[in-house]
């Protein structure tokens, strides 16, 4: 996708949450220039607030095999990619290893579990069923009565947020220019080719390349007819955080239930999550929602009612038409998609951040990104 040319590619990314901020980086690297917008601040939308664990394993359902495939591959790259950022920026980015349990209270919930464990098992995935004490030696603060767990040891977790910072140190220090607060309102287009960005205040920027990484408002662009414009929408997330003694915290392992997950922090806060729900860009916080996590989470660690609240917040994630994210180049030429990561965002971030930036420089195709290209949303005859 390169020009043809001996200067350097001029490329516009649209987004600077952690996906925006990676490819700049990587493109950074190789001598690209690169300028990003955002319409707030950068990774301040899904990227924050997102709880940043590493699941792929735990989280596999039926019809999801080309995604479980991608997954394992970023899982398989996010060591590297985390020693990567700390060495270059000097801070700690909190990859965790101690692995995710998602547990079960009663038989009921063992029935089901098990019945996933089949599926799960059938991908060759690295999952195994344990009993409630080697749950319990494992997570001493659960619940006195449970049925046992599946040990996930792959699924791990990162600080989301300390990702993204130092994502953006990265990108800068490659030469990257990052505008906040600066919204794009029109990918321009001519001769079915994309030239630029127009920003709400009228200004035009050219480019080489158009990437489209604006997570859940990757939609709102014009400038597209609308069979090329991502079908992707915003799932709205609440979210809690209680503080815990990190010297002594009730929760190492990520826990996962029917109805909430729980990430520990090194800081010593414990993420419960999140809700999902389909209201568009609201933002309220919500006593249900609330009630909802904190219930489902005392259940499991009854002693978390002793914790104080540290942040509650809302976040919307990118979520396509079929929950899976949209990458690679547009029917129309300059123009490449790296959005809809639904709640894998933080997981995928390796794996699209080098396939992307690799095909804008290179033109190659990753054969890992190729089952999640925009055309299978594009009626043929749009595409032509």
């Amino acid at each position: 996708m390169a020009p043809k040319s001996s200067s350097p590619i001029n490329v516009v990314i649209v987004g600077a949450g952690i996906m925006g901020l990676g490819i700049a980086w990587r493109l950074g690297q190789r001598g690209a220039r690169v300028t990003l917008f955002d319409a707030g601040r950068a990774g301040g939308g899904a990227s924050h607030a997102a709880a940043g664990m590493l699941a792929i394993c735990a989280e596999a359902e039926p019809g999801e095999q080309a995604l479980v495939a991608l997954g394992r591959a970023s899982q398989a790259l996010w060591p590297r990619f985390a020693a990567e950022l700390e060495g270059l920026t000097g801070a700690p980015v909190d990859l965790r290893r101690e692995g995710t349990l998602v547990v079960a209270l009663t038989a009921d919930d063992q029935a089901r579990i098990c019945h996933h464990l089949e599926f799960q098992k059938g991908l060759d995935l690295p999952v195994a069923w344990i009993s409630a004490a080697e749950t319990r030696r494992r997570e001493p603060h659960l619940a006195a009565r449970l049925a046992g767990a599946v040990a996930s040891p792959e699924d791990l977790q990162v600080d989301n947020r300390k990702v993204v910072a130092a994502l953006r140190t990265a990108a800068e220090r490659s030469g990257a220019t990052i505008h906040e607060h600066c919204p794009v309102e029109r990918i321009v287009t001519s001769d079915r080719s994309a030239t630029g960005v127009r920003l709400r205040d009228g200004t035009e920027v050219p480019a080489d390349v158009v990437v489209l990484a604006a997570g859940a408002w990757s939609r709102g662009l014009e400038g597209l007819p609308a069979a090329l414009r991502p079908p992707v929408r915003p799932v709205k997330g609440q979210l809690i955080s209680l503080r815990m003694d990190p010297q002594a915290p009730l929760v190492r392992h990520v826990v996962r239930a029917a109805n909430v997950y729980m990430v520990p922090r090194l800081d010593g806060r414990l993420i419960l999550g999140a809700t999902s729900e389909e209201k568009g860009f609201d933002r309220t916080l919500t006593a249900g929602g609330m009630l909802a996590l904190l219930e489902a989470a005392w259940r499991l660690v009854p002693a978390i009612e002793e914790l104080p609240i540290d942040e509650m917040w809302v976040g919307h994630r990118p979520g396509s038409r079929d929950d899976a994210p949209i990458l690679g180049p547009a029917p129309v030429d300059g123009l490449v998609y790296a959005t809809g990561h639904s709640r894998n965002g933080i997981l995928l971030a390796p794996v699209t951040i080098d396939a992307i930036a690799r095909f804008v420089l290179d033109g190659e195709l990753d054969s890992a990104i190729r089952p999640f290209g925009m055309e299978r949303f594009i009626p043929a005859r749009a595409a032509e």
